[in-house]
């Protein structure tokens, strides 16, 4: 495989998300342990939305950081194929499932590699949590099938933290809430439905969707939540509930407002913000009453649950949970997802801005092809 002499990069102003870029660059000769990936088909969903607004708290940022202040590159889930490789253990042709920028080729530097995949050691990666900087052979991985990568890109990453969310809820108890009620904000998010899917499994946890009014009908027809209210609906629910917050939103004005009504609220559990207009200032939340919001963090309960039952164990649990997952997400006749492609720069940064102002079907998923 030939690669393209040129790199081109999708890059967005780190405090203003609505600016952006393409930028072009030459590709550098490789040196050795090096590898070349032509990035083929990435997924773009409100998570990594959620990777830009938190991308100086969270060092996401720093993964393929651009070398020019003020820019950065968001990360994305998808799959790439190595066009060049000057590290035994890999050959030209393979692909690999993995983290990469939104680019259209990208070179790591393999260490630890093994049948599975290998670990990105480039030097400004080192620091930054290990679940980002794994790559899995396709050809290994028993997630993978060729007819569902679009699916993988778009449902993988987040249903992981889905059932991570879960499994960190049920681990502490529901923090006192198991006979209450777990309110998820941005219900029709693909992060918050697969989290009630998990949820939905255990016996007496009520889960309440908050969702816009043009997004009801949809969280209702998942099946999956209890109730579905909209976010002035707050009253219809009893104050003195004993309840949980998952917040996918990060709308600072909501939280406020739950905090405020739920007087036997248990824990603030924030996810993301895809709600990036509205999330809450640096400090914000010193005032509220009740537990602080605390962000969670998946790769921690993963390494939690990896020494607990074992790598291998746990990841057998989440391949079975995904399996039944993606076979209820792909049911017909109303499917909880349907894949749009997009290719080229153009359709690229509008999708990106369509995602970034929160508007589209809830049903769509994008998969972009640099």
């Amino acid at each position: 495989m030939n690669p393209a002499s040129c790199t081109n990069h999708f890059q967005v102003r780190k405090d203003r998300l609505g600016d952006t870029r393409w930028l072009s660059t030459q590709n550098l000769p490789l040196v050795q342990g090096q590898v070349r990936l032509c990035i083929e088909s990435f997924a773009l969903t409100a998570n990594n939305i959620t990777y830009a607004a938190f991308g100086e708290t969270m060092n996401y940022w720093q993964f393929f950081p651009t070398g020019e202040a003020g820019w950065g590159c968001i990360p994305v889930w998808g799959f790439a194929t190595v066009t060049q490789s000057l590290c035994e253990g890999i050959a030209v042709g393979e692909k690999f499932y993995g983290y990469y920028p939104m680019a259209s080729q990208q070179v790591l530097q393999p260490q630890r590699v093994t049948p599975a995949g290998f670990v990105d050691g480039a030097a400004h990666r080192l620091g930054l949590p290990a679940v980002y900087n794994q790559y899995l052979r396709c050809s290994q991985d028993p997630f993978y099938a060729a007819t569902t990568e679009d699916v993988q890109s778009l449902l993988r990453p987040l249903f992981i933290t889905s059932f991570l969310i879960d499994d960190f809820l049920a681990d502490n108890h529901f923090f006192g809430a198991q006979e209450g009620t777990l309110l998820l904000s941005s219900a029709s998010s693909k992060t918050a439905y697969g989290t009630a899917f998990q949820l939905a499994q255990r016996a007496g946890i009520k889960r309440v969707g908050l969702t816009s009014p043009g997004n009801v009908a949809f969280c209702k027809s998942l099946g999956l939540y209890s109730r579905v209210l909209t976010y002035d609906q707050l009253d219809q629910l009893p104050a003195d509930s004993a309840c949980v917050y998952i917040d996918f939103a990060g709308n600072a004005e909501l939280r406020q407002r739950i905090h405020k009504r739920f007087s036997q609220l248990k824990y603030d559990c924030s996810i993301g913000g895809t709600h990036v207009d509205q999330l809450a200032a640096k400090g914000s939340t010193r005032e509220l009453p009740g537990p602080r919001p605390t962000l969670f963090f998946a790769p921690a309960q993963i390494k939690k649950r990896s020494a607990e039952w074992g790598a291998q164990a746990f990841n057998q649990q989440l391949v079975h949970a995904w399996q039944a997952f993606i076979r209820k997400a792909g049911q017909p006749p109303a499917p909880w997802l349907i894949v749009q492609r997009h290719s080229g720069q153009a359709s690229l940064k509008a999708a990106y801005e369509k995602i970034l102002s929160g508007g589209g079907d809830p049903r769509i998923g994008h998969v972009l092809q640099p």
